[in-house]
């Protein structure tokens, strides 16, 4: 069983990028849990949301406290937040950021950053003048970790939304798969 913890913001998307992950490993055959974990929460407010994959029935409904992965949506929860709270060793981080990950204090990780909010911005996808990186997180998510296949998630999106929607999503998932680089900073 493969568990991802995601941190970011209320109105990034978090929620919707847990769902389609699960989605996607469906189409694969897979089970999968989606898990949102807010209270009254508003726009700009720090969110975090689970997801577990497995080729097995999952019999945990619960948080998930040792993730494989986390990936976190906004660099500055960072700031505010332990990201790397019960991360594996030799867990991953996957973190959106357009700047490098020196002086983040995530030593002893597999840190692979991806700049999702450029992606999301160059694509026009913004809603109230946010961008929405839950698409561009999700092709980092799959790049990093090989949790699902990117054709996968491709056809959980078209089964999700329709017309130029998809479309972009789309593109920001194949687009930040690209551009998705790893820095390996050994065990932790």
């Amino acid at each position: 069983m493969f568990e991802l913890r995601l941190h970011g913001r209320g109105g990034q998307g978090i929620v919707t990028a847990a769902e389609l992950l699960v989605k996607a490993a469906s189409i694969e055959g897979k089970w999968g849990q989606s898990i949102p974990m807010f209270g009254a929460e508003r726009r700009g407010a720090p969110v975090i949301a689970y997801a577990r994959v497995s080729n097995r029935p999952i019999r945990i409904h619960s948080q998930i406290y040792e993730p494989d992965a986390v990936a976190v949506f906004d660099s500055r929860i960072i700031e505010i937040v332990n990201v790397t709270s019960g991360l594996k060793n030799g867990g991953v981080i996957i973190l959106n950021t357009s700047r490098g990950v020196e002086g983040l204090k995530l030593n002893g990780y597999k840190v692979v950053t991806v700049d999702a909010t450029r992606i999301a911005v160059n694509l026009k996808l913004v809603t109230a003048g946010f961008p929405i990186v839950n698409t561009a997180m999700i092709g980092a998510i799959v790049k990093a970790t090989g949790l699902v296949k990117l054709e996968s998630v491709i056809t959980a999106i078209r089964n999700t939304w329709s017309g130029g929607f998809a479309n972009g999503n789309i593109k920001a998932v194949e687009k930040a798969y690209e551009e998705t680089v790893g820095v390996d900073y050994g065990d932790p």
